[in-house]
């Protein structure tokens, strides 16, 4: 409650709400709530929640990347047209190659707004408009594109990281192991906190913050465990669930346990005092795009599994929308200096719960977007009216 006094609501206003939009929801449609709706939901809040950790990156120094929607499709188009029959690549090497092309591309515009101190938001506007022309320059130069469509062989395992689940009981051993990982974790961190004479959280508090994420986890591997299918039996965690949170964990100790995270914050909070105090700006914020069409085109590979395609319509300029809201309906900050993988997280959710809940009520994809847009502005507005409470009881 202090520090929500003192203008720090966190991830609250964004638990509360989600909260909200569950009930109501539920109310409407009684599936809402389902094992199949629920599975099918946190599915598609994998895609949202890949492209908001990496436009995360740029957020935090105050910058922004309108090209992430584009530098996924590319990425994944590349790595779909070197698997298929016509090129017969070995799929792991197609994803370095689709990845790799997605870093260069962050790197080059990255060197351009730190080289030539052009905006971000002109250099990766025209990258938007430019990268789309890209992706129709593909699909007319590979002659496998059938009807304007790369599609992806179903029996392997890029198809599976979305459609494929895991077992039963391989799902309860991933969640025991990563819940033993996170205590693990916890309570050393803790540990040497103290033994420095460092603030740390009571012993109480840090078990009961294990116990909360172990019950989390337990409900959410029973409900993905309850069969969901319909004329087979279908039922395990999906394999993209597990590897999206890997994500943000791995994203979240770059954030908050580098030098290179350290950096990207005293950056976005002031960009000068960062450069008096020795940091190479030029160089963290160009890691920074790169970070962010990187984590894009792993967004872009989750896309392409989910549809088991890519095609030639694919609406980059759109997804980058829900890329921006996911990271600020979640409490990245647009002013910089402020920002973390779980934001990305819980906005990504959130969005997904949006545009599930609509559709299973019947509302039109327009009515979808508005909402979306009444979501991002009130989350916008709540965070800003407790911040700005906060600046003024100091």
């Amino acid at each position: 409650m202090k520090r929500i006094r003192n203008g720090e609501s966190g991830a609250l206003p964004i638990l509360l709400g989600l909260v909200l939009i569950v009930i109501i929801f539920q109310v409407q449609q009684s599936k809402f709530l389902s094992a199949g709706n629920i599975v099918n939901l946190l599915v598609q809040a994998a895609f949202f929640v890949t492209l908001g950790l990496g436009e995360t990156f740029v957020l935090i120094l105050s910058e922004i990347d309108l090209s992430v929607g584009f530098v996924a499709g590319i990425g994944a188009t590349i790595t779909l047209a070197l698997i298929s029959p016509s090129y017969g690549w070995p799929w792991w090497a197609a994803v370095i190659v689709g990845l790799l092309a997605c870093a260069v591309l962050g790197a080059f515009q990255g060197l351009l707004i730190t080289r030539l101190h052009l905006p971000s938001f002109v250099v990766t506007l025209a990258s938007l408009l430019g990268l789309g022309g890209v992706l129709i320059f593909l699909f007319d130069s590979f002659h496998g594109a059938v009807g304007g469509v790369i599609g992806l062989p179903t029996s392997g395992p890029l198809y599976n990281l979305v459609n494929g689940n895991m077992s039963v009981a391989a799902s309860w051993i991933v969640l025991v192991v990563a819940v033993a990982f996170y205590a693990l974790v916890t309570i050393t961190r803790n540990t040497r906190r103290r033994a420095r004479n460092l603030s740390a959280p009571p012993l109480s508090i840090a078990v009961l913050t294990i116990v909360v994420a172990a019950l989390a986890g337990a409900l959410l591997v029973i409900v993905c465990n309850l069969n969901r299918g319909n004329l087979v039996p279908l039922k395990g965690v999906p394999w993209v669930l597990p590897l999206v949170l890997l994500l943000v964990v791995a994203w979240t100790l770059l954030l908050g346990k580098t030098r290179t995270g350290r950096y990207m914050y005293a950056i976005g909070a002031s960009p000068e005092a960062a450069r008096r105090a020795g940091i190479r700006v030029q160089w963290i914020r160009t890691v920074a795009f790169t970070l962010s069409a990187f984590t894009a085109g792993l967004g872009g590979l989750v896309f392409a599994s989910r549809l088991g395609s890519i095609s030639v319509g694919y609406d980059g300029s759109t997804y980058v929308l829900y890329a921006i809201a996911a990271a600020v309906i979640g409490g990245a900050s647009l002013f910089g200096g402020y920002g973390k993988a779980v934001h990305a997280l819980l906005g990504g959710v959130l969005i997904a719960a949006v545009v599930n809940g609509l559709a299973l009520i019947g509302v039109s994809t327009a009515g979808e977007e508005i909402a979306t847009a009444v979501v991002l502005l009130a989350a916008v507005t709540v965070d800003s009216l407790v911040r700005r409470r906060g600046s003024t009881s100091k």
